[in-house]
């Protein structure tokens, strides 16, 4: 039976592709205060700021492409069981070839009624104010803001409890409730973290590994020890 890897990824898995990281140092997204355009509130205040928002990174997305972290882990499915749960709104690991994927935070590309949340489309386009879905209700970014439940996060501890490898990638891991996967891994299993700045307590943890580079470059070298040492 194949070793189940679960790979948790965050902003800096899409930075080496070009998307900016979710918020600078001085708390602003692209110039907005995140609760403008990430946040029930936001969107009943100004709902047209919120959808040029998301149009512009829809936009932004259709510029960019998948980095060599993206790409490598498709090879990983080759040899292992491998479920990507990400925090990114992006399709890059999609595009990348990666079989198993779930959206924490929702996905740039759909849109759900304001009406009937079970009502996702695929959307590639702009999105804009008197875009409606079949019953009437006005279309908004299938995002998950602030302030909302995380849908599939019940989901996504079971699989991370079932983890026999456990890969982080790009995250701080300070953010609830994503940041909590981690208390669901198995004691003992390998842990594996890459990021530039890791910022992770390695002593609170046995049997983890801190890669400190980029994802185009820690995932690789990671891929290709994972692979060389079970085979």
């Amino acid at each position: 039976m194949q070793k189940r890897i679960v790979v948790l990824t965050g902003a800096g898995m899409s930075a080496d592709s070009g998307i900016r990281t979710f918020r600078g140092a001085d708390g602003l997204w692209e110039g907005h205060d995140v609760m403008e355009v990430a946040s029930p509130y936001g969107f009943a205040q100004n709902p047209a700021l919120v959808l040029d928002f998301y149009n512009q990174r829809r936009r932004q997305l259709s510029e960019v492409v998948p980095n060599p972290g993206h790409e490598v882990l498709v090879a990983l499915e080759q040899h292992f069981n491998v479920t990507i749960i990400t925090q990114n709104v992006d399709d890059l690991h999609e595009r990348a070839g990666s079989s198993h994927i779930i959206h924490l935070h929702g996905e740039l590309l759909k849109v759900r009624s304001t009406g009937d949340a079970s009502t996702v489309l695929e959307w590639k386009k702009d999105l804009n104010l008197g875009d409606t879905c079949p019953k009437g209700y006005q279309l908004r970014p299938h995002i998950v803001w602030f302030g909302e439940e995380v849908p599939l996060l019940t989901e996504a501890s079971r699989i991370t409890e079932s983890a026999d490898i456990l890969i982080i990638i790009g995250t701080s891991m300070q953010v609830y409730p994503a940041a909590g996967l981690l208390n669901f891994a198995k004691q003992g299993i390998p842990i594996y973290f890459i990021d530039p700045k890791p910022n992770i307590n390695a002593s609170y943890y046995e049997n983890l590994t801190v890669i400190e580079n980029t994802a185009a470059k820690g995932v690789p070298t990671l891929v290709t020890h994972l692979i060389h040492k079970e085979f």
